[in-house]
């Protein structure tokens, strides 16, 4: 035993391990909160992406629930208007969630044999959030669609 230890009575060293274990408690919360991207990096990933293209509305259709009562599996489709022929077809469609760690969700390049121009697949969502759809056409057209969807845990707002 050291004399620092001898020389402590036993509530002072409670109180100076309580506080101690407080702070710790502290310092790991600041550090355990779960990273978001900003609409902002999504800016940027679809820059990255498309380059100084234009965006226009229009095309897209994307399908996906209003408010979703699980974040862990949110259903999603994208449907873009195209006849898929050599000529003039769908040549990736792009996923972003705007408030997820990586606002990239999921990329898909598309070929005129594809047949239609339409995915589906789930997603996993952090909290309340825009998602958007990317369309880049074969003419170099870019498209996108957006739509905010709510994420519930257990019924409360999130």
């Amino acid at each position: 035993m050291t004399d620092l230890a001898r020389d402590m009575d036993r509530r002072t060293l409670i109180k100076v391990g309580g506080a101690g274990a407080l702070a710790l408690a502290g310092l790991a919360a600041l550090g355990a909160r779960p990273a978001r991207a900003a609409a902002a990096d999504s800016e940027a990933a679809v820059k990255k992406l498309v380059g100084n293209a234009p965006i226009k509305d229009g095309k897209i259709t994307l399908k996906l629930p209003q408010i979703a009562e699980n974040g862990n599996t949110v259903p999603f489709s994208v449907v873009v208007d195209s006849p898929m022929t050599e000529k003039d077809y769908v040549k990736a469609i792009h996923v972003f969630a705007d408030g997820n760690p990586s606002p990239g969700v999921a990329s898909f390049t598309l070929t005129p044999r594809s047949g239609k121009a339409e995915i589906s697949m789930r997603m996993r969502l952090a909290q309340t959030q825009d998602i958007r759809a990317i369309a880049v056409m074969s003419d170099g057209q870019v498209f996108m669609a957006k739509q905010e969807i709510k994420v519930t845990i257990g019924g409360c707002g999130g």
